[in-house]
């Protein structure tokens, strides 16, 4: 067949198209010229693309190769689309969309679209061919089409698109030369002047500080339990030949911190005399044998509490931190009353080893420390100052409530207090503790929040549109806003997820790293870093800093008690001031030298005071309450022994303040 003769057959064709057409018009009732109002408000702002993300040359080819497909009747074209309309949608092809597009958007919905040619007809197509097509073509996207007629294609049946995703998953993920809209600035408002909460103008001693989170007064609530416990505990617990003082505590303080400094295999060692090992310091403190005496002994509850817990046990209402009390609840309102953090703060897990036989430890075979007790931790990011924490009691019935939204939801809104802290704060986590419910609720209080985040997070924007493919370049950044949240995508060495409500999308920055070249060289390369990533960088290390002080002069060893292993020492002294090995050595040095307050002045002639010999054998002689020395003489009014001799008098000195 010549061409002259198939392009008279095709005008032919087209003539009883329009003929048809006409007549159906009539037969419905009118013109249908009128074009279909379109709803441009409807329509997602971010579902329009810019040129980077059309081709046109795909476009054009998907025309004519759809053009170029056979036409036999009337039929349906289902297809997916990204845009949202409402109603109908006039399409110069007459598509139906469901499914998805060659932008990756998927629609889902039930609706109308119905196409309308550039000449007439409601739900017509003028094909300029008169050809009719079956089977499958590729359009704007995948489906079938099937068209039983002569060039007509109505378009009933499902077009409404309606998102599968949450608000913001929708549209795409933007390039950083695109404009972000920044968040509203900070303001900075602290309950307290951030810094120390003491003054300023007086000098505190390192006992004075130390003694800021371990008061006296708690002090002797644990002296007071520990004898209780010792007198009940005689066959189990070494003895104590009388009961423990807030001398002796301080004695006790003091040799374990010292333990920390000097680091010696066991505990024995620090009392050998021989040359190899010979230290005199522990030895001009205390005896090896009270020492481990008191370290048996040691308790911080009351034996009888414990005891009435215990009967709890297996109830909601058994206590699981019951043996740590008094001194958890101290140090806690200490850290919290002496201090008022900066305004980066930050939320992380430390982990205290241990293998102890209870129901408090965790076990993480991804984690160095694989035994261990959980603990929460708030500490400044400035300073690495340990603010507020509290200790994870593991799996109970209120985390088991339907309206619990997690361990690490409750985990951070339990330790950020906004009544205690103030508003304006940046707090940074990591991906354990975001999400964009978390950070939502979180700006109702006016605290920022920024952290990296897991895909698989409930709000994370699931959309592939425009994101990074897996072998993007070093460097390469993508970011999407959702209302407040931005969520940014960077590609280092691996990929990067971010979560932020503080930070803009448009930075500039750029970070230094080395790259092998395909010689084996290796070399330097610029490339650039998003905001949100290098700001969490900077703050995201308040842990680890405390975590490393602590342990730089930890005094942990092997005991079965596990209070021990929670509540040691030096982390009060790390919070009281962080100089290091100097602050260390000053606090053992008082702790050693430590005197009770002189009792009230009184004359030892008077009347219940008078010195006594014990026995003429000097086989009961005791300790002098001074000098620690033997003597055989102690007081009648106060049972204290007490050295009476020309040179040593501490009799007098201990009634009547003369020093001997």
């Amino acid at each position: 067949m010549s061409r002259d003769v198939l392009q008279q057959e095709i005008r032919s064709n087209s003539e009883v198209v329009d003929e048809l057409c006409k007549t159906s018009d009539e037969e419905q009732g009118g013109d249908t010229d009128e074009e279909p109002e379109l709803l441009f408000s409807e329509v997602d702002a971010s579902d329009w693309h810019s040129d980077d993300t059309f081709d046109e040359e795909a476009s054009s080819e998907a025309s004519s190769s759809a053009a170029a497909s056979k036409d036999r009747g009337r039929g349906r074209e289902r297809g997916r689309s990204s845009d949202r309309w409402r109603g109908r949608r006039r399409s110069s092809e007459g598509l139906r969309g469901r499914g998805k597009n060659s932008d990756g958007v998927r629609g889902r919905g039930r609706g109308r679209e119905r196409g309308r040619s550039s000449d007439r007809g409601r739900g017509r197509r003028r094909s300029s061919e008169g050809l009719g097509r079956r089977g499958r073509s590729r359009n704007s996207g995948r489906g079938r089409e099937i068209s039983n007629g002569r060039g007509r294609s109505t378009g009933q049946g499902r077009g409404r698109q309606e998102g599968r995703f949450s608000s913001g998953s929708a549209g795409r993920w933007h390039t950083p030369e695109e404009a972000d809209i920044p968040p509203p600035e900070t303001k900075f408002r602290p309950a307290r002047t951030p810094g120390p909460q003491v003054i300023q103008t007086d000098s505190y001693s390192p006992l004075e500080l130390f003694q800021l989170f371990f008061s006296t007064s708690v002090c002797e609530t644990i002296i007071q339990n520990s004898n209780t416990y010792a007198a009940g505990h005689v066959e189990t617990a070494r003895r104590l030949r009388q009961d423990m003082s807030l001398k002796d505590f301080f004695s006790f303080l003091s040799i374990t911190l010292y333990m920390g400094v000097v680091k010696l295999p066991a505990v024995t060692d620090y009392w050998k005399g021989s040359r190899l090992y010979g230290l005199r310091f522990p030895s001009s403190v205390m005896s090896c044998r009270k020492f481990l005496a008191i370290s048996s002994a040691l308790h911080l509850s009351d034996p009888k509490v414990d005891a009435e817990n215990e009967k709890k046990k297996g109830t909601p209402a058994f206590d699981r931190l019951c043996k740590l009390k008094p001194l958890y609840n101290q140090i806690r309102e200490g850290c919290k009353s002496f201090y008022q953090p900066h305004q980066n703060i930050v939320i992380d897990e430390r982990m205290v080893a241990s293998k102890a036989r209870i129901s408090l430890k965790q076990y993480m075979k991804d984690k160095p420390t694989k035994w261990h007790y959980k603990l929460f931790v708030l500490p400044d990011s400035q300073n690495a100052y340990t603010w507020d924490f509290f200790i994870y009691e593991g799996k109970s019935p209120v985390a088991q409530n339907p309206q619990n939204k997690g361990l690490s939801y409750e985990s951070v809104m339990a330790l950020v207090d906004e009544k205690v802290l103030g508003s304006g704060y940046k707090l940074y986590v990591d991906n354990f503790y975001t999400s964009p419910l978390l950070f939502r609720e979180l700006l109702k209080k006016n605290i920022w929040a920024c952290g990296t985040i897991r895909s698989n997070r409930v709000g994370f924007p699931q959309t592939t549109l425009n994101r990074l493919p897996k072998n993007a370049p070093r460097g390469s950044i993508r970011w999407k806003r959702d209302n407040q949240l931005l969520f940014i995508e960077w590609k280092d060495t691996r990929e990067v997820l971010m979560c932020s409500s503080l930070h803009s999308a448009n930075g500039g920055q750029t970070v230094q790293r080395r790259v092998k070249t395909g010689d084996g060289q290796w070399t330097t390369m610029t490339i650039p870093i998003p905001t949100v990533v290098s700001d969490y960088n900077k703050s995201m290390g308040g842990v680890d800093t405390s975590d490393a002080l602590i342990e730089l002069y930890s005094a942990a060893r092997k005991t079965r008690k596990c209070c021990q292993r929670i509540h040691n020492p030096p982390a009060a002294g790390c919070n009281a001031k962080q100089e290091g090995k100097e602050f260390r050595e000053a606090l053992i040095q008082e702790f050693a030298d430590w005197m009770p307050p002189p009792a009230p002045p009184a004359s030892h002639n008077s009347a219940g005071h008078t010195p006594k010999h014990i026995t003429p054998s000097s086989k009961y002689r005791r300790r002098c309450k001074m000098c620690h020395q033997k003597t055989p003489v102690i007081c009648c009014g106060c049972d204290l022994p007490l050295c009476f001799l020309p040179k040593r008098d501490c009799f007098s000195g201990w009634h009547c303040g003369e020093s001997a």
